[in-house]
């Protein structure tokens, strides 16, 4: 009996080993999707050719940008901020800004769709 149980424990950890992931890839992002939530961020931040800070940075290269480096007049948590923007950073940020730069100026509420979150950063990406 326990020689069977082991061998059949031995067989369902082969197939889970071999199985493929349970998470699929996710889909290809929407730029046009990404555009439309850019909306709600355009009344603070500008992007494209003549993009330049306003009420809010511009964000033409954001992603590799460490926060708080360009000309704008940034909070001090900010300035102090040791964070370098990439996908991993803007969507914790975009999720929780106070969570991820304790102190910033920067009043978002939140997203918590992920499917938003990654059509905006694909958007953003554009301007690089």
């Amino acid at each position: 009996m326990i020689r069977s149980s082991l061998a059949l424990v031995y067989m369902v950890l082969a197939v889970h080993a071999n199985a493929a992931p349970a998470t699929a890839a996710a889909p290809a992002a929407d730029l046009k999707a990404g555009a439309a939530a850019f909306r709600a961020c355009a009344s603070c931040h500008q992007v494209g050719p003549a993009a330049r800070g306003a009420f809010g940075p511009h964000l033409n290269g954001l992603f590799g940008r460490r926060a708080g480096s360009t000309q704008y007049a940034y909070s001090a948590a900010m300035k102090k901020s040791p964070v370098v923007w990439n996908d991993r950073t803007l969507a914790a940020f975009l999720r929780d800004p106070d969570d991820v730069v304790p102190g910033t100026k920067m009043r978002l509420w939140g997203y918590s769709d992920e499917r938003k979150i990654a059509n905006l950063l694909a958007y953003l990406r554009q301007y690089q």
